[in-house]
Order: structure tokens, then C-alpha cells, then sequence
């Protein structure tokens, strides 16, 4: 087994880059490349879908797998998240057995929100499933509007894992909303390839607002959720899981809705210092020093791994085009 690693340049901090460029073991090549999360993950389908490229790697002995939400497989052990988290609240007794649960979930590429659409349709007692986005909206627009559109900007935001326009399994969920028909799909996926926007049937949105609300939360909103949230209760949450936290609120302000609900967290605090840091209104410093500075200034520890981390010698520099993934990849299987 040979693990490839892509990366993109500018979708992650300092400190999820390092956990890449450090690692160790021999049957590992990282390499980042020049783009955003869409450029990265668009290049990966290519290299799955190149026939050419596939040959070449079982001439050298290997057989592709994909270890994100491109592939299915990634999204079965998330469904235990859900039903963890309910039994967990029947055994507080917070809920009464066969009792529904909201579940709010940050999401860019729709991979864990989707997991939690399973479990529903696995019997567990789900509510609502409320997909909470940054200031990328396009999971909340189309949830709400039904138009599915990437003529709009993209930005980098404190919340750099949800900075994603291309949802790979936003298209699993239409094909189950459509009853799943592969043409419905097949043919919507066609336009957002060609005209980069599709329309979702009537009949497919009705069944999208039953299960799902969407809500959006600015960057400005992501720091002061953090802000707040530590000085109220002490607890530090990553920006992910902030977003989620304010999107629930204003989706039970809206609404009137006082189902029990879970906030799913996402992250350690401590692979975004320089975003806490300034959630918390402190300067940033540089390296292995804004993990103690963000200690310092929320009384949460470092944890042993992350500091090992950054002790660790960057094995893995430079950076390729998104056009030369197929290249570098041949290049770690010599």
C-alpha cells in the first residue's frame, strides 16, 4: 500500500499543513497543489477517471482508492456519529426513546451531513438535518432556492475545510432525493459541468425541505460565536463547529423549534492557532508559538500530538498545477 496525499495550497492553516509535510512513514507522498479545495479534489476525479493513468499504476501494482468523501466507504462509520450521539442522549434521559433529534452539521463537500441522511433513512429518529455553511453559501442557496450555481465568488475563510463550490456528495443526495434515478442525476451533474449551474425539479426540492434546513454564518459571525462561546462557557470551539453553532441558533430563532439538538464538532481548536487567536481578540505568533499562545490565552492544553507535529522536519516542499497531479503521483510509485 502507498498513500499519495494532494493537498490544496491555499485551503488549509499552517498547522493542518504541517501534519502532511512532516509525515514519516516510507509509504507516504504529500504534495500541495496551487489552487483551492475544488482545484485539488476536481484533479484527484480526473486521475480516477483517467484510463490511461489507472493502466499505469496496476502495471506498477496498485489499485486507486480514495480516502476522502469521494469515496462512499469514508461515510459508513460516520453514521455511528448519529446514532452514538443518540443513544447518548437517551441514556441522559434528554430524550425519550423513538423521540426525534435535530442534528446541525458544518459542511462543505456534504460528505458528514450525508451520513446523517443514511441514518435517518436507517430508522434512527432524526428531526431536522440543518447544513450549516461559512461564507461559501452555496450549499445553503441551493437548499433554499434550489439553483445550484458557481458563477459567484469563492473565498478563504477562518473555516478553510468548508471553503468548497464543487460538493462531491451534495450529488449522492440528489440521486436520493430523486428516487434515485441515475438519469435526474446524470443529467444535472451534465449541466453544472457545462453551463455551471443546474435547477432542481420541483419534486426533488420537496423532498430535499423535508428533511433538510440550511442556514449561513460570515466570517466576522464565525469569530465572535468563538469569542462568545469561550467567555460563556469556557469551551473552545474550532471554527468549523462555531459556524454550526450560530447557524443552529438562528435556525431555532427562525423557526420556534425546540427539538433537542446536537452541534456535530469537526475539529481541534488548536490546527487553526492564528484564527483563534484572533477570535479571542490576541496578536498571532509565529509556528509552535501560536499553539502556546492560544493555550495561554484559553487555558486549554496543547495536545502531545500536535506538538510533536511541530517538532517534526518538513519532509515534503513545493507545490505542482493541478494539471501535473498525474505526473506527480507516477513519480512516488517508482
Amino acid at each position: 500500500t502507498f498513500v499519495i496525499v494532494f493537498y490544496p495550497k491555499d485551503g488549509t492553516s499552517p498547522v493542518q499543513e504541517r501534519q502532511m509535510t512532516t509525515q514519516e512513514g516510507g509509504n507516504v507522498g504529500v504534495c500541495a497543489v496551487e489552487g483551492n479545495f475544488d482545484d485539488a479534489q476536481s484533479g484527484v476525479k480526473r486521475l480516477f477517471s483517467d484510463p490511461a493513468f489507472r493502466a499505469e499504476t496496476a502495471r506498477r501494482g496498485y489499485a486507486l482508492s480514495a480516502a476522502n468523501s469521494i469515496n462512499v466507504g469514508r461515510l459508513v462509520p460516520q453514521i455511528a456519529y448519529y446514532v452514538h450521539a443518540y443513544a447518548e442522549m437517551v441514556r441522559r434521559a434528554e430524550v425519550k426513546p423513538g423521540s426525534p433529534v435535530n442534528f446541525c452539521v458544518p459542511t462543505g463537500n456534504f460528505g458528514n451531513i450525508l451520513a446523517g441522511l443514511y441514518a435517518w433513512k436507517m430508522g434512527l429518529p432524526v428531526g431536522r438535518l440543518i447544513c450549516a455553511s461559512n461564507r461559501n453559501r452555496i450549499l445553503t442557496d441551493v437548499l433554499t432556492t434550489g439553483r445550484y450555481s458557481l458563477d459567484r465568488d469563492f473565498y478563504l475563510t477562518p473555516s478553510p475545510s468548508m471553503d468548497i463550490l464543487i460538493s462531491s456528495n451534495f450529488e449522492r443526495a440528489i440521486h436520493l432525493m430523486g428516487g434515485n434515478d441515475p438519469s435526474l442525476t446524470l443529467g444535472l451533474m451534465e449541466n453544472l459541468r457545462e453551463n455551471k449551474s443546474f435547477l432542481l425539479p420541483d419534486h426533488v426540492m420537496s423532498n430535499f425541505r423535508q428533511h433538510f434546513s440550511a442556514y449561513s454564518c460570515d466570517d466576522e459571525e464565525t469569530l465572535s460565536e468563538i469569542y462568545k462561546s469561550h467567555r460563556a462557557t469556557g469551551k473552545l470551539f474550532d471554527p468549523h463547529t462555531a459556524v454550526a453553532q450560530k447557524c443552529l441558533r438562528d435556525y431555532q430563532r427562525d423557526t420556534g423549534d425546540d427539538t433537542p439538538s446536537v452541534v456535530l464538532a469537526t475539529a481541534d481548536p488548536f490546527k487553526f492557532p492564528e484564527t483563534m487567536l484572533r477570535a479571542l481578540g490576541k496578536d498571532a505568533a509565529p509556528g509552535a508559538d501560536s499553539l502556546r499562545a492560544l493555550s495561554e490565552a484559553s487555558g486549554h492544553p496543547v495536545s502531545e500530538r500536535l506538538e510533536a507535529v511541530m517538532r517534526r522536519p518538513v519532509r515534503f516542499e513545493g507545490s505542482v498545477r493541478p494539471e501535473a497531479m498525474a505526473e506527480t503521483a507516477l513519480s512516488f510509485l517508482m
